[in-house]
């Protein structure tokens, strides 16, 4: 009896005296961290379709700059522009501006940011890519 007593007693001492005073904190806890985890997610994979915009926008201009100076110079900015834009997902949209000058031909690749969602919305703003190389002499 004397140990019964006891066990009651140090359960009284260690538990509080209102009961389970903390049963759902950690749920509580997730569900108010869950729009931040969701928001910091959406960001980095707004940034990663910002990275790969980029990388789409380079690889572009050297393409168009490469079909160019393999070009006549008639057919140049037409292979330009073909080539710029032939490699690039359907969901990304843009502009390819060539120009020659002094034997050198450069090429502007000029594309929109994706919001979220590739071939949806696109941001106010375009991701450049520049490249250029020397004209290939035709012998």
């Amino acid at each position: 009896m004397r140990a019964t007593r006891t066990i009651r007693t140090i359960r009284a001492i260690r538990a509080p005296s209102s009961g389970r005073r903390d049963d759902g904190q950690v749920t509580i806890e997730f569900l108010g961290m869950t729009p931040l985890i969701i928001l910091t997610l959406v960001l980095m994979w707004q940034f990663v379709l910002l990275g790969y915009t980029y990388t789409l926008a380079g690889n572009a201009a050297d393409e168009a700059v490469r079909a160019a100076t393999a070009a006549d110079p008639g057919a140049r900015q037409g292979a330009c522009q073909q080539a710029g834009l032939d490699k690039l997902p359907d969901a990304w949209s843009g502009t390819v501006e060539c120009d020659t000058a002094g034997g050198y031909v450069t090429a502007d690749v000029h594309l929109e940011v994706p919001v979220l969602f590739p071939g949806s919305i696109g941001f106010p703003f375009t991701v450049d890519g520049h490249a250029g190389a020397v004209e290939e002499a035709k012998d």
